[in-house]
């Protein structure tokens, strides 16, 4: 396998603007009318024709012709092997271009723009874009199997901000909320669990990207936002003594998938390529969890930059990666999801099926018995 590297501009994020249930359906008319528009234009006009095509049909193609690529947005897998080396079989038969491209309205343009075959994102972003008219399919899904113990997210309550202990407290006040994204619909499942209504609190549209949230709730700007990762801890320490604190929410929140434009599984070729590429991905997560000292020094200090503490927490807090053999309890899980956010934005329910391959099941569950019978040998 050859790779190499290219670097894609993310998307801009719109400004913060006050929100409630009217203006999320708004906010997603405006992209449904904005995705159309791009998906008319230039040499991508056709991408929509997608779904009369034969994508997840008939079985997946295993020959991988000479001269097939890949253009993969998968930044975390990438580093992996690299740091892997020799302990991943990463010669693929194929080359793999990636692209330094993550999050979901990144990942869905670059789709769209017809600049990539596979992206990683949360659950989130392939509703979304199926709902902007873009077709796209579920390949691979990974979770953590201890998640009660280890939440991606924590609500972070701003300083001065008292009498929020629970998710019912959150009753009257300013929520950082991200449509589209991972912490937006963190912010819904909590309201739902609460019993409130979008009515009942104030929705404040604001990027989850880098430390925007944890400044805004500094500034005052936003009562409470979902912060994850190592924002957690860093926020505790420093805005604790100011009255600053963290609620947790008891809520799944581990879902991260792969997903592609049809047209990658609609060419017999890339499609057959990607099969091979979600074990690589398989047994990359495990290899990872297998390696947290190699993880640590290679990825979050030489790569990310973080101090080593740093890295050691988000190892400690990173839980056991679960990657079932069997999509069922996901996909229904998927579609509360879509359920939950067609209710708060007024788009209409998809059906959760119709946006998963499941032909990938069987390949990555091989690929992940394959891995531990190795790594105990």
């Amino acid at each position: 396998m050859s790779t190499r590297t290219r670097r894609t501009r993310p998307a801009p994020h719109a400004a913060a603007l006050a929100a409630a249930r009217p203006r999320l359906a708004a906010a997603v008319l405006a992209t449904v009318l904005t995705g159309a528009l791009a998906a008319c234009s230039g040499a991508n006009a056709d991408a929509g024709a997608a779904a009369d095509a034969t994508a997840a049909t008939g079985d997946l193609p295993t020959e991988i012709p000479a001269g097939t690529s890949l253009v993969i947005g998968d930044p975390v897998t990438q580093k992996a092997v690299e740091i892997a080396g020799g302990d991943l079989d990463a010669d693929l038969g194929f080359e793999i271009e990636w692209a330094n491209v993550s999050g979901g309205p990144a990942t869905t343009e670059a789709f769209r723009a017809g600049s990539l075959d596979i992206g990683s994102v949360a659950d989130i972003p392939p509703i979304h874009a199926t709902w902007t008219g873009l077709d796209v399919r579920i390949v691979a899904a990974s979770y953590r199997e201890d998640w009660e113990d280890f939440p991606i997210y924590e609500f972070g309550v701003a300083p001065g901000v008292e009498g929020v202990d629970s998710l019912e407290d959150f009753a009257g006040h300013r929520i950082a909320y991200s449509p589209g994204q991972a912490q937006g619909v963190i912010v819904l499942r909590a309201l739902q669990e609460a019993g409130l209504d979008l009515d009942d609190v104030e929705l404040v549209e604001l990027p989850s990207t880098g430390d925007v949230y944890p400044t805004a709730l500094a500034a005052g700007e936003v009562d409470i936002a979902p912060i994850g990762g190592v924002q957690i801890a860093r926020y505790v320490d420093q805005y604790g003594k100011d009255g600053a604190h963290t609620v947790t929410h008891g809520l799944r929140d581990d879902p991260g998938v792969l997903y592609v434009p049809t047209s990658t599984l609609d060419d017999p070729a890339k499609a057959a390529a990607l099969r091979a590429y979600v074990r690589l991905w398989a047994q990359a997560k495990l290899w990872v969890e297998d390696h947290p000292d190699e993880w640590v020094q290679g990825y979050y200090v030489e790569d990310q930059g973080l101090s080593e503490e740093d890295g050691r927490y988000l190892v400690e807090h990173a839980g056991t990666p679960d990657i079932p053999a069997d999509w069922t309890d996901a996909i229904a899980r998927h579609q509360e999801t879509i359920d939950l956010l067609a209710e708060a934005t007024g788009n209409d329910p998809l059906d959760a099926p119709d946006l998963w391959d499941q032909r990938f099941a069987p390949v990555i569950a091989e690929a992940v018995e394959e891995y531990r019978a190795g790594a105990g040998s």
